[in-house]
């Protein structure tokens, strides 16, 4: 496997084949996805970012880091989300090479503290990340893990 992980920005050619991908994995609309990628390829902001793991045409994996992942603590921001690896490729360290590489490009984006909501109890602490409270989801019935990351720390 010759897996690359990729930022979106500086590939915009794989824009329309990101936003089906995630649109597949998690039911968010496609123009939605679109939408926040061509945000990230336009620049001028560091936030929307979006990554990819591929090898040669194939996504792995993929996560994207934006304001806000729909829930109630504005004030946690920006956040990485939909953070997926296929099933095939799991437990190959895709995703903790993926949550690296984001941290530290948003990092060298001037962004040092990341967030992160999520119902994994002990996943992300392997990767650096750290619990901070509950927080509401937007639409769920229970709160949901939320998670901190600082750069370097």
């Amino acid at each position: 496997m010759d897996r690359t992980i990729l930022n979106l920005r500086e590939r915009p050619e794989w824009l329309e084949q990101a936003a089906e991908w995630f649109h597949a994995k998690w039911g968010v609309p496609l123009s939605a996805y679109r939408e926040s990628m061509a945000a990230c390829v336009r620049g001028g902001s560091s936030v929307p970012q979006w990554y990819l793991t591929v090898d040669g045409a194939t996504i792995l994996g993929g996560l994207g880091v934006i304001e806000n992942d729909f829930h109630g603590r504005k004030d946690l921001a920006p956040n990485v989300c939909a953070v997926y690896v296929e099933e095939p490729y799991r437990c190959r360290g895709i995703a903790g090479a993926l949550l690296e590489h984001a941290c530290r490009d948003m990092a060298d984006l001037g962004v040092d503290t990341l967030y992160l909501l999520t119902g994994h109890t002990s996943f992300y602490e392997r990767y650096g990340w750290r619990f901070l409270c509950m927080a509401q989801g937007d639409g769920e019935d229970r709160p949901s893990r939320m998670y901190v990351r600082r750069w370097g720390a």
